[in-house]
């Protein structure tokens, strides 16, 4: 809800602060060609052209690295499930004797892997269970170690099992790695600082009417604010409106196969 709050008002923030910039260059446009009727168009053209190359190409690139993170969370869902999944599986090289506690081991893992993404946006109930999963999975790398060594073992376990739950351990820290990553700050501030100059300059070109377009300067203004709400909420897919939690139907099903 706080992250949802904070995007919210970056966004409203931003569209309020465009339309102010809009009416500030259009009063500073109008001043101008009071003043000098055939010197306030030289050159605007070419400067606006400029402006909104760049803020069309940063727009672009935070768009495009957003959607790329947001697609590589997603898989690496899908890489974990398979993990769990394989290494779960190759319990049956084991003894049978040891099978059915490091099976129950494996549901609760899972069970705790899917509450921690549930509990977000609260990050510390996330971090606990976090925390959790890690204790689960020293415990369940040390019952793995001594049950492949033990008699009844199959010669392949030691080969096969042990890769496939150091890789099931692996992946959670590339997936807590992923959560993290993100552009830097200075980043949207730039686009928010652009977005707002690129309005000004706007306004300024606006001064020739007699009346504001209120239609031109609320459609920009809005479509701005959109693509940047749109940025963020693809941006941090765990806190607003667009998420990955769908894809953690794979855990889902995989612990249904668990019983």
């Amino acid at each position: 809800m706080e992250f949802e709050l904070h995007t919210l008002l970056f966004t409203v923030g931003l569209f309020v602060g465009m339309l102010i910039c809009l009416e500030i260059g259009r009063q500073i446009g109008i001043r101008r060609l009071a003043r000098d009727p055939e010197g306030a168009r030289v050159g605007v053209a070419t400067v606006e052209g400029s402006l909104f190359g760049l803020l069309g190409l940063l727009i672009a690139f935070t768009f495009s690295g957003a959607a790329t993170r947001f697609d590589t969370r997603r898989q690496l869902i899908v890489e974990e499930t398979n993990d769990i999944g394989t290494a779960y599986l190759r319990i049956d090289l084991l003894p049978v004797t040891a099978q059915p506690a490091l099976r129950e081991k494996f549901r609760q893992y899972v069970d705790v892997r899917l509450g921690a993404y549930r509990m977000l946006p609260d990050i510390a109930a996330a971090q606990a269970e976090l925390a959790k999963a890690n204790r689960l999975q020293g415990e369940i790398w040390r019952q793995v170690v001594a049950a492949s060594r033990a008699e009844g073992a199959s010669p392949a376990a030691p080969m096969l099992l042990l890769p496939a739950v150091n890789a099931m351990i692996d992946i959670t820290t590339t997936r807590s790695m992923a959560m993290q990553i993100h552009p830097p700050t200075i980043i949207f501030a730039m686009l928010f600082g652009l977005a707002l100059t690129t309005s000004l300059l706007v306004g300024y070109g606006m001064a020739g009417s007699k009346s504001r377009s209120w239609l031109h300067m609320l459609g920009l203004a809005f479509t701005m604010a959109a693509a940047v709400y749109i940025i963020l909420d693809i941006e941090y897919p765990r806190f607003g409106l667009i998420r990955v939690d769908a894809f953690d139907q794979a855990l889902v099903d995989l612990r249904e196969s668990m019983k």
